[in-house]
C-alpha cells in the first residue's frame, strides 16, 4: 500500500529540503529521498494534512481569484510553483492558504500542477483538474486557464442571479411564517375566549381557524421546525438513496415556474463546460462523462450516461442527444451543427448563450411575479382571519346591545 509521506530532509549542500512523496514504509520512503540526494530528517503522513484542511469548504470567488491571478502569471512567462508560492502569500482566506501550500509542497516533491489539483477534489472538482491536465501535456496552459477563469465567472453570475431571485421570497418567508405563529399562538386564541362568552354559533370558516389555532397552540415549535426537518430528512434520503434522488430531481425540474428555469440554468452549464473542455482537447466521450459531475441532476446525468454508452457503441453525437429525449431540440440541432462542421464547441457555446439569456430573462421575471405572489398569499391568509373573527363578534356585539 502506498503512502504519501510528508518529509523534510537534507541536501548535499546541508539545505533543508521540504516536500511530499509517495512511499510504501519508512524504508521506502528512505531509499526514494536518497535517490534524490537527500538525507530524511523527520517526516509525517500527509494525508492526515490533507483531511484536517477538508474541513472547510473554500468560497467561490477565491477559486475564481486564483485562477485569474495565475493565469496572468503564467501569461508573464512565470512558472506554476513560483506562481503558486507569489499566490499562496496573498491569500487571506486561511483554509485556502493552507490548500495552496500543499499545492506547492506536492509540486516541490515532484507531481505535475494537475496531480496536486487531484488532492483536493472538493476544491477544484474533476472539470477543473482534467482541463489543467489537458493545459499541461498541450502546452496551453495559460488558455486553459483563461478558460476556465471565464466559465467560473458565468457561473458564478448565474448562480448569484438565482440567489438574488429568490432572496425576497425567503425573507418574506422568514418574516411571515414567525409573525403566523404569533397571530395564532397569542391574538385568535384571545378573541376564541371572547366568542365563547358569547355563546353564539360560529360559521365553519371560524371553526377551522380556531382548529388551526389550536393546532398552533399546542405544537407551534414543530410549526417552526418543520421547514428544517423536512429539508434536512430529504437531503438525508437523497444521499442514502438514489431512487429517492431520482425522484426529488425530476420533482425539481417540473416544478411550476422554478422548475424550467432550473432546467435551462442546468441545460446552459452543462453546455458551457461541455464546449470548453471539448476545445481544451478533451474528447467527447470524456466531456461527457465530466459533465455528468457539473448537472448535478440525477435525471440530467442519467440521460447522459445512456448518451455515454450509445456513443462509446458507434452512435451519434446527435443522434443518441436526441434519442434520449431530454435534451431540447435546439441543443440536438446544434450538435448536429457542430458534428457536421467540426466546431462542435462553438455550436456549443451558441446553446450556452442562448440558454443563459433565457435563464436571466426568466429569473428577472421571476422576480417580478413573485412579488405580488406573495403579496395576495399574505392578503389571503390575514382576510381569512378578518373574515373568521370580526363578523362573529359584531354580530354577538349587536345581540348583546338587544
Amino acid at each position: 500500500m502506498v503512502t504519501t509521506f510528508k518529509y523534510k530532509a537534507m541536501d548535499e549542500q546541508g539545505k533543508m529540503v521540504r516536500g511530499t512523496i509517495d512511499a510504501a514504509n519508512l524504508t521506502d520512503l528512505e531509499l526514494r529521498l536518497a535517490q534524490l540526494g537527500l538525507d530524511l530528517v523527520n517526516f509525517s503522513n500527509a494525508r492526515s494534512r490533507l483531511l484536517k484542511l477538508g474541513s472547510k469548504r473554500v468560497p467561490r470567488h477565491e477559486i475564481i481569484n486564483f485562477t485569474f491571478h495565475l493565469e496572468q502569471l503564467v501569461g508573464a512567462g512565470v512558472s506554476i510553483i513560483d506562481g503558486l508560492r507569489d499566490l499562496r502569500e496573498s491569500i487571506t482566506h486561511p483554509r485556502f492558504r493552507d490548500v495552496v501550500a500543499e499545492m506547492v509542497t506536492s509540486i516541490e516533491g515532484g507531481r505535475t500542477f494537475s496531480q496536486s489539483l487531484r488532492e483536493f477534489p472538493e476544491v477544484f472538482g474533476t472539470v477543473y483538474t482534467s482541463m489543467i491536465r489537458v493545459g499541461e501535456e498541450s502546452g496551453r496552459l495559460g488558455e486553459i486557464l483563461r478558460d476556465l477563469t471565464e466559465m467560473l465567472r458565468w457561473q458564478d453570475e448565474l448562480i448569484a442571479q438565482a440567489h438574488r431571485a429568490m432572496l425576497y421570497p425567503v425573507f418574506v418567508g422568514v418574516i411571515v411564517l414567525p409573525a403566523m405563529v404569533v397571530l395564532m399562538v397569542l391574538l385568535v386564541p384571545q378573541l376564541t375566549n371572547l366568542l365563547e362568552l358569547t355563546g353564539s354559533e360560529m360559521p365553519m370558516h371560524t371553526r377551522a381557524l380556531l382548529v388551526t389555532s389550536d393546532f398552533f397552540v399546542s405544537y407551534w415549535y414543530l410549526v417552526l421546525a418543520a421547514p428544517f426537518v423536512i429539508t434536512a430528512l430529504i437531503k438525508g434520503l437523497a444521499a442514502v438513496s438514489p431512487g429517492f434522488r431520482y425522484l426529488i430531481d425530476k420533482l425539481k425540474l417540473r416544478l411550476w415556474v422554478l422548475g424550467p428555469i432550473l432546467y435551462k440554468i442546468k441545460i446552459a452549464r452543462f453546455a458551457n463546460y461541455f464546449a470548453l473542455m471539448y476545445a481544451s482537447g478533451i474528447t467527447v466521450l470524456d466531456s461527457i462523462a465530466l459533465s455528468r459531475n457539473v448537472v448535478s441532476n440525477a435525471v440530467l446525468n442519467t440521460a447522459l450516461a445512456e448518451v455515454h454508452g450509445q456513443i462509446s457503441d458507434g452512435g451519434g453525437i446527435s443522434a443518441s442527444f436526441a434519442q434520449s429525449g431530454l435534451f431540447p431540440a435546439l441543443v440536438v440541432r446544434m450538435l448536429k451543427v457542430g458534428e457536421n462542421s467540426g466546431a462542435m464547441d462553438k455550436a456549443l457555446l451558441n446553446v450556452s448563450y442562448f440558454y443563459d439569456r433565457q435563464v436571466k430573462e426568466a429569473i428577472g421575471g421571476l422576480a417580478t411575479v413573485l412579488g405580488p405572489v406573495l403579496v395576495l398569499i399574505i392578503a389571503s391568509i390575514l382576510g381569512w382571519i378578518m373574515v373568521s373573527i370580526l363578523p362573529p363578534i359584531y354580530a354577538a356585539v349587536i345581540s348583546l346591545n338587544i
